[in-house]
């Protein structure tokens, strides 16, 4: 079991789901239920799985939920193009985003590296 709150890869993935939380309050009304949505679910779900992760009894569970936290911030990446495509985010506020988020897939690739080591 980990101190997620120590953990720099969860407290980045916290703070890049807000910075995405800021970044959607200019979307329009019509996507809030649509892609909107799903940014936010993507978003959330990457501390979310880390931290679930970081509660289990042993490294393979642990790696589980990490291998679901990298897929939805694969999954993210797919809908912020998608957004900036669309013109819903400005590519100035999407850009910062995405650079932050490939940071924190790196991280998640060599933790799981390492929890696998264990």
């Amino acid at each position: 079991m980990h101190n997620i709150k120590k953990l720099k890869i969860w407290n980045d993935s916290i703070d890049l789901c807000v910075e995405v939380y800021e970044a959607l309050a200019k979307m329009p009304n019509d996507e809030r239920y649509g892609l909107s949505s799903q940014i936010k679910r993507s978003a959330v779900s990457i501390p979310s799985n880390i931290a679930e992760g970081a509660g289990r009894d042993t490294a393979p569970q642990f790696n589980q939920f990490l291998n679901v936290a990298f897929g939805s911030s694969y999954e993210l990446q797919t809908q912020l193009i998608i957004s900036e495509r669309l013109n819903f985010i400005s590519k100035e506020v999407n850009e910062p985003i995405l650079s932050k988020l490939d940071e924190i897939q790196k991280m998640i690739y060599v933790f799981k590296e390492n929890v696998n080591k264990k």
